[in-house]
């Protein structure tokens, strides 16, 4: 909550500050910048979450050591190659026309050097994650990335600074948090006592398995990106700034949809990865079910206020000028809960080593999302970016549950399961009966909103498991009451 509300903040701030103009050239670039962090990355974070705990639990601490090595190595020197590359090609993008505001390539030669950065960070979270070291994760992750950045906007407001400013404040705060992260792995690994298993003559380096794994995944994370990235770019093509600057400013409003869910991820990977390893399917099973009921309960009251509200919501944060917005809210919060309601398919696939299922579904999902935004955009904007990415990320997921069905031992179709599914539609078309019929003040709807969620909460307590997750409950009166915390299910 700490940095949804610090991450929440310092978008809001900033589409407020800029100028229309000026926020859809950073928004463009901190697009590329995403999409070439997901290249540098290669894949490489995926195979650290899988392989480093995989060869300590097997004591392998030569390969394990082996495998951050060859991430690192990888990312520094890619990273390298790619911001000489950007710096080279910048004239070429200008000049044939696929980027029309100077101001876009301006920042983007600024924010460039974040990719490598960002691909940094992003290991050593997988490392963090498979050392079972939530501490650092939340440090790193949730106070310390989001605190930098709210800095960087600050100080640009104090000082009434321009969108270049903020640029090269971004890529202040992103090498700081590496030097962070380097030093807090450096403690896990002395404090675990695994520096006293690093020796030149015992270090493998298992590229032929790392790079294997990584590369087809490399797939999931263009895909990922590319979702939203296709979309801006057209729209900065097709449109001009200020349908990016519409389409991005409620883009984030959406993706808090996603942040249970990646909360979620950080340790399922290594967890999943340690019960796939033992053999133990029917724990691997519970495991993905129950973190997918959590996601899809926790997730709703945030998804029920971006769709019901989004209007209302999009002018209370950006302001009048970004009301035409309120329907790109809308339509990207619905494809942002799918994905959340879904669960963590991709990953449990990526634990079982399906990478090549992975590829595809990966591949047909950025050419699904491809051709939907060269269809929709041209005429409808950012409302058609909207539903091209939306249809994409649909897409996707039901492929996906369809290779869990297919080629793994997760259980689909489980009773228990489809009943919270089942609830959380109704209490939807409760709350949609009641905006069409009796249209409540946003202070009222919210309010039913909030009864909603605590109806899915109470109703499904024994499927959620609530005092077994979160025995901490149970010392709070008035939560124990409610929830009838008093015994584990």
């Amino acid at each position: 909550m700490l940095a949804l509300g610090m991450n929440f903040v310092t978008h809001v701030l900033t589409v407020r500050y800029l100028s229309k103009s000026d926020y859809g050239a950073f928004a463009y670039a901190l697009a590329v910048v995403s999409l070439g962090a997901s290249v540098n990355l290669i894949g490489l974070q995926r195979a650290v979450s899988r392989f480093v705990p995989l060869y300590h639990e097997r004591r392998d601490y030569g390969a394990m050591f082996g495998t951050l090595f060859l991430a690192v190595g990888s990312i520094v020197g890619l990273g390298v190659a790619l911001v000489a590359l950007t710096f080279g090609v910048q004239g070429l993008a200008v000049d044939s026309g696929i980027v029309k505001s100077q101001d876009s390539v301006g920042l983007l030669l600024i924010l460039i050097a974040l990719c490598p950065l960002q691909a940094l960070d992003s290991v050593f979270q997988g490392v963090a994650a498979a050392l079972a070291s939530p501490r650092a994760i939340f440090f790193r992750r949730h106070v310390l990335a989001p605190a930098l950045k709210l800095t960087a906007v600050v100080v640009v407001l104090v000082v009434e600074g321009s969108v270049y400013l903020l640029a090269s404040c971004y890529l202040i705060a992103g090498l700081i948090g590496v030097i962070v992260y380097v030093l807090l792995m450096t403690r896990i690994v002395r404090d675990q006592g695994l520096h006293t298993h690093l020796r030149r003559r015992t270090l493998s380096f298992p590229t032929r398995t790392i790079f294997g794994f990584s590369l087809p995944l490399l797939t999931a994370d263009v895909a990922v990106i590319l979702k939203t990235t296709i979309a801006v770019f057209f729209l900065e093509s097709l449109r001009g700034g200020t349908d990016v600057a519409e389409f991005r400013a409620v883009l984030s409003v959406a993706g808090l949809n996603l942040v249970v869910l990646q909360s979620f991820k950080m340790l399922f990977m290594p967890a999943a990865t340690r019960l796939y390893e033992r053999k133990d399917t029917a724990a691997l099973n519970e495991l993905y079910w129950q973190s997918a009921l959590w996601i899809t309960v926790v997730t709703f009251p945030v998804f029920a206020v971006c769709v019901f509200l989004a209007q209302p919501v999009t002018v209370l944060l950006f302001e009048a000028e970004y009301a035409n917005a309120g329907i790109v809210l809308a339509i990207l919060a619905a494809g942002s809960y799918f994905n959340a309601a879904m669960g963590l398919n991709t990953y449990a696939l990526q634990v079982q080593a399906q990478v090549g299922f992975l590829a595809f579904s990966n591949t047909m999902a950025v050419v699904i999302g491809l051709v939907l935004n060269l269809w929709l955009i041209p005429v409808h904007g950012a409302t058609g970016a909207a539903i091209a990415t939306t249809g994409a990320v649909v897409f996707q997921n039901i492929f996906n549950h369809a290779g869990l069905h297919w080629r793994t031992d997760v259980v689909i179709f489980e009773w228990r399961n489809w009943t919270v599914y089942g609830t959380v539609v109704c209490v939807l078309m409760a709350l949609f009966l009641a905006r069409v019929l009796v249209d409540p003040s946003v202070a009222v709807f919210s309010a039913l909103v909030v009864v909603g969620s605590f109806v899915l909460l109470r109703v499904h307590r024994r499927a959620l498991r609530i005092s077994d997750t979160f025995p901490e409950l149970r010392r709070i009166p008035l939560l124990s009451s409610l929830f009838s915390l008093g015994e584990r299910s």
